[in-house]
Protein backbone atom coordinates (compact mmCIF):
# COMPACT_ATOMS: atom_id res chain seq x y z
CA UNK A 1 0.00 0.00 0.00
CA UNK A 2 1.10 3.06 -1.09
CA UNK A 3 0.01 5.53 1.46
CA UNK A 4 -1.35 9.13 0.40
CA UNK A 5 -2.01 10.51 3.67
CA UNK A 6 0.48 10.27 7.28
CA UNK A 7 -1.91 11.74 9.71
CA UNK A 8 -0.83 11.74 13.48
CA UNK A 9 -2.78 11.68 16.46
CA UNK A 10 -1.73 13.43 19.51
CA UNK A 11 -2.68 12.55 22.75
CA UNK A 12 -1.59 14.16 26.07
CA UNK A 13 -3.25 10.88 27.98
CA UNK A 14 -1.19 7.58 28.23
CA UNK A 15 -4.83 5.76 28.26
CA UNK A 16 -6.26 7.80 25.53
CA UNK A 17 -3.19 6.68 23.41
CA UNK A 18 -2.96 2.69 24.22
CA UNK A 19 -7.07 2.92 23.67
CA UNK A 20 -6.13 4.50 20.06
CA UNK A 21 -3.45 2.19 19.23
CA UNK A 22 -6.00 -1.02 20.13
CA UNK A 23 -8.43 0.95 18.02
CA UNK A 24 -6.10 1.20 15.58
CA UNK A 25 -4.97 -2.60 15.31
CA UNK A 26 -8.59 -3.58 14.83
CA UNK A 27 -8.81 -1.13 11.50
CA UNK A 28 -7.68 -1.17 8.25
CA UNK A 29 -5.11 1.67 8.61
CA UNK A 30 -1.75 1.42 8.71
CA UNK A 31 -0.17 2.05 11.98
CA UNK A 32 3.61 3.36 11.51
CA UNK A 33 5.22 4.40 15.17
CA UNK A 34 4.61 6.18 18.49
CA UNK A 35 6.54 8.63 19.80
CA UNK A 36 6.29 8.75 23.38
CA UNK A 37 8.15 12.20 26.05
CA UNK A 38 8.53 8.63 28.41
CA UNK A 39 8.87 5.18 28.78
CA UNK A 40 5.28 3.48 29.25
CA UNK A 41 4.79 -0.28 29.71
CA UNK A 42 1.02 0.42 28.87
CA UNK A 43 2.24 1.62 25.36
CA UNK A 44 4.66 -1.09 24.97
CA UNK A 45 2.11 -3.74 25.91
CA UNK A 46 -0.48 -2.38 23.38
CA UNK A 47 1.93 -2.56 20.75
CA UNK A 48 3.48 -6.07 21.66
CA UNK A 49 6.57 -5.66 20.45
CA UNK A 50 9.00 -8.52 20.57
CA UNK A 51 11.43 -9.02 24.24
CA UNK A 52 14.83 -7.78 23.58
CA UNK A 53 17.69 -10.00 23.05
CA UNK A 54 20.12 -6.91 24.41
CA UNK A 55 20.21 -9.58 27.70
CA UNK A 56 21.77 -11.96 25.32
CA UNK A 57 24.44 -9.70 24.29
CA UNK A 58 25.60 -9.05 27.91
CA UNK A 59 25.18 -12.82 28.62
CA UNK A 60 27.45 -13.92 26.18
CA UNK A 61 29.99 -11.27 26.71
CA UNK A 62 29.92 -12.37 30.68
CA UNK A 63 30.24 -15.90 29.95
CA UNK A 64 33.60 -15.05 27.32
CA UNK A 65 34.95 -12.30 29.87
CA UNK A 66 34.67 -15.38 32.48
CA UNK A 67 36.58 -17.64 30.55
CA UNK A 68 38.72 -15.50 28.39
CA UNK A 69 39.97 -14.04 32.28
CA UNK A 70 40.61 -17.80 33.57
CA UNK A 71 42.67 -18.64 30.04
CA UNK A 72 44.67 -15.04 30.39
CA UNK A 73 45.48 -15.60 34.10
CA UNK A 74 46.55 -19.63 33.84
CA UNK A 75 48.30 -19.04 30.68
CA UNK A 76 50.66 -16.00 32.25
CA UNK A 77 51.07 -18.43 35.58
CA UNK A 78 52.15 -21.21 33.39
CA UNK A 79 54.20 -19.05 31.10
CA UNK A 80 56.28 -17.84 34.03
CA UNK A 81 56.24 -20.90 36.31
CA UNK A 82 56.74 -18.93 39.34
CA UNK A 83 56.22 -20.84 42.55
CA UNK A 84 55.64 -18.85 45.91
CA UNK A 85 55.94 -20.77 48.91
CA UNK A 86 54.95 -24.44 47.59
CA UNK A 87 51.96 -23.23 46.30
CA UNK A 88 50.02 -24.22 42.86
CA UNK A 89 51.04 -22.50 39.47
CA UNK A 90 47.32 -22.85 38.35
CA UNK A 91 45.96 -22.15 41.77
CA UNK A 92 41.51 -21.34 41.02
CA UNK A 93 40.78 -19.19 43.90
CA UNK A 94 43.34 -16.64 42.91
CA UNK A 95 42.22 -16.64 39.28
CA UNK A 96 38.63 -15.89 40.41
CA UNK A 97 39.37 -12.50 40.61
CA UNK A 98 40.62 -11.79 37.21
CA UNK A 99 37.63 -13.86 35.95
CA UNK A 100 35.29 -11.58 37.87
CA UNK A 101 36.87 -8.60 36.52
CA UNK A 102 36.92 -9.71 32.40
CA UNK A 103 33.30 -11.30 33.48
CA UNK A 104 32.23 -7.54 33.77
CA UNK A 105 34.05 -6.00 31.47
CA UNK A 106 32.95 -7.87 28.41
CA UNK A 107 29.67 -8.20 29.44
CA UNK A 108 29.51 -4.24 29.60
CA UNK A 109 31.23 -4.95 26.15
CA UNK A 110 28.61 -6.97 25.09
CA UNK A 111 25.83 -4.97 26.27
CA UNK A 112 27.15 -2.42 24.15
CA UNK A 113 27.35 -4.31 20.98
CA UNK A 114 23.71 -5.71 21.73
CA UNK A 115 21.92 -2.11 21.97
CA UNK A 116 23.66 -0.79 18.98
CA UNK A 117 22.80 -4.16 17.23
CA UNK A 118 19.30 -4.30 17.68
CA UNK A 119 17.82 -0.61 18.29
CA UNK A 120 19.06 -0.46 14.71
CA UNK A 121 20.23 3.26 15.78
CA UNK A 122 20.65 6.22 13.77
CA UNK A 123 16.79 6.01 12.32
CA UNK A 124 16.10 8.63 9.55
CA UNK A 125 13.10 6.93 8.14
CA UNK A 126 9.59 8.35 8.54
CA UNK A 127 11.48 11.70 10.18
CA UNK A 128 9.43 14.16 7.97
CA UNK A 129 6.56 12.60 10.14
CA UNK A 130 7.28 14.19 13.42
CA UNK A 131 5.92 16.38 15.58
CA UNK A 132 7.72 18.58 18.19
CA UNK A 133 5.53 18.39 20.81
CA UNK A 134 5.91 14.86 21.09
CA UNK A 135 9.25 15.15 22.81
CA UNK A 136 7.39 17.02 25.75
CA UNK A 137 4.04 16.60 26.74
CA UNK A 138 2.24 14.85 23.76
CA UNK A 139 2.19 11.19 22.57
CA UNK A 140 1.67 10.76 19.42
CA UNK A 141 0.58 7.70 16.80
CA UNK A 142 1.59 8.04 13.22
CA UNK A 143 -0.52 6.27 10.41
CA UNK A 144 -1.24 6.50 7.11
CA UNK A 145 -4.35 5.54 5.02
CA UNK A 146 -5.62 5.59 1.49
CA UNK A 147 -7.02 9.56 0.41
CA UNK A 148 -10.50 8.44 0.43
CA UNK A 149 -10.32 7.51 4.03
CA UNK A 150 -8.66 10.03 5.71
CA UNK A 151 -11.77 11.35 7.41
CA UNK A 152 -12.30 7.54 9.21
CA UNK A 153 -8.54 7.61 10.31
CA UNK A 154 -8.92 11.67 11.70
CA UNK A 155 -12.59 10.01 13.66
CA UNK A 156 -11.09 7.09 15.01
CA UNK A 157 -8.43 9.46 16.82
CA UNK A 158 -10.80 12.34 17.65
CA UNK A 159 -13.14 9.71 19.70
CA UNK A 160 -9.97 8.23 21.46
CA UNK A 161 -9.27 11.99 22.64
CA UNK A 162 -6.65 13.20 20.23
CA UNK A 163 -5.57 16.03 18.48
CA UNK A 164 -5.15 15.58 14.88
CA UNK A 165 -1.66 16.62 12.66
CA UNK A 166 -1.66 16.04 8.50
CA UNK A 167 1.18 15.57 6.92
CA UNK A 168 1.01 15.30 3.23
CA UNK A 169 2.80 12.50 1.03
CA UNK A 170 4.96 15.14 0.32
CA UNK A 171 5.71 16.60 3.51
Amino acid sequence: MNPGQYIMGLFKEEDSTVNAINELEKSSYQFHRVNSPIPSHKIMDALKLKKSKVGWFTLGGGIFGFLGGFALAIYTAVQWNLIVGGKPVVAIIPFVVVGFEATILFAVFGNIIGMLTQTRLPSFKDLEHYDPRCSGEYFGILASCEPGQTEGLKDLFKKSGGEIRTFSEQS
